[in-house]
């Protein structure tokens, strides 16, 4: 077997190299924890919850915190494309989702 380094070519996933004491790099994007949630967009994080029957909003959704009007139309809009019944199971999406946010070192 080659020691040759893999392409996208090769019909597998390329991850990226991880740099051992390499943190992730911080989002240029404000997030706005559950904590500091207040006024709309502490109610967009609450329609989120009612919706999802989880209490702790996950970093992807945080991360359209500072616009509440779109934050719940993002909601809706995941919940219609992810989450609607479809060839997929829910899981699977999860799962996909999952391993393109680990390959694109995506911290949420």
């Amino acid at each position: 077997m080659s020691n040759e380094k893999k392409s996208a070519d090769d019909h597998e996933p390329v991850i990226p190299p991880h740099v051992e004491g390499e943190s992730a790099s911080p989002t240029k994007i404000r997030i706005i924890e559950d904590t500091e949630a207040t006024g709309d967009t502490l109610a967009a994080y609450d329609y989120w919850r009612a919706g999802s029957g989880r209490t702790q909003v996950p970093g992807i959704i945080k991360c359209f915190g500072a616009r509440s009007d779109f934050l719940r139309q993002v909601v809706d809009f995941s919940n219609t494309i992810h989450f609607s019944h479809g060839h997929l199971q829910r899981r699977h999406k999860e799962m996909i989702a999952s391993y393109v946010s680990y390959l694109n070192r995506c911290p949420y």
